[in-house]
């Protein structure tokens, strides 16, 4: 049995997940490989439980599903949910109020495992990406008509916004009692998306709980991710690495793999566990 390592997490889109849609070959066998070394195989994603189904086929060779963020946990084989955060109405509510005289547009996800619903708030500005995720996910979505309309429990909220990173930042400062997570949008790769969880919530946190219940130790961890919301991931880990498509700050703080298209996710296993890819 392998001493070095005894769980894998990775990010899934433009991680493990090409843009195209297609895992590699490499990749699948890296997974499989895995499992033979008695190693735990994670996905840690930002896309709620539906999203995540609607591109993993069942018989994916993965053990654990991190998604929403580190929101929720599905356990891969027996097809069940065994955990789930959200943020409470009267916090939902006074973040909504405070986004509203921001005039920022939102979206308010429902609780876990339906986070793919969500009641959403427009203020009027231009805003492609917003109207693309809202045309996206139309059959589960509900316009908010006035502030009572926010009083919902939520798996969280998502902020979207232009490309603007001192926008995002000054953002952040206002909203301490809760997590802030930041991610490039999945939709045109460029706007930022302003996610709000419950203040522990992360993919570390999410990490870390497993481990817990796995009864492994976190220094027996890696992790690989391409974007900002797998910072608190990769810091966590014992043996970070991000894929070569990912942002400049992030390659300048962690090991370099290949790009997703070159099956960087095998690259940075072979690279720790010495095996062939």
């Amino acid at each position: 049995m392998n001493k070095k390592l005894k769980i894998v997490i990775t990010d899934l889109d433009g991680t493990l997940l090409p843009a195209q849609g297609k895992i590699s070959e490499t990749d699948l066998n890296t997974l499989d490989t895995l499992k033979k070394e008695g190693i735990t195989r994670v996905i840690a994603t930002g896309r709620n439980l539906y999203s995540a189904l609607s591109v993993l086929p069942s018989d994916f060779p993965i053990d654990y599903l991190i998604f929403a963020s580190g929101a929720g946990i599905y356990h891969w084989e027996k097809k069940e949910l065994i955990f789930s955060q959200h943020l409470d109405s009267d916090l939902v509510h006074e973040l909504s109020s405070e986004l509203m005289k921001l005039k920022l547009d939102f979206m308010i996800q429902d609780p876990i495992p339906n986070n793919h619903h969500f009641a959403y708030y427009r203020s009027g500005n231009l805003n492609s990406d917003f109207d693309r995720r809202l045309s996206l996910y139309k059959p589960f979505a509900k316009p908010i008509s006035c502030i009572e309309d926010t009083r919902l429990d939520a798996c969280q909220l998502i902020v979207i916004l232009s490309n603007c990173v001192n926008g995002y930042n000054e953002l952040k400062s206002r909203f301490e009692n809760v997590k802030i997570i930041r991610a490039t949008s999945p939709l045109d790769h460029e706007s930022i998306w302003m996610e709000i969880f419950p203040k522990h919530i992360s993919k570390a946190f999410g990490a870390e709980w497993l481990c817990e219940e796995l009864n492994i130790d976190s220094s027996l961890s890696m992790a690989i991710g391409n974007d900002y919301n797998d910072l608190d991931l990769l810091e966590w880990c014992k043996y970070p690495f991000v894929v070569a498509n990912a942002p400049k700050e992030l390659k300048e703080k962690y090991t370099i793999s290949e790009t997703v298209d070159e099956s960087g996710f095998s690259h940075a296993i072979k690279h720790v566990l010495k095996i062939r890819v």
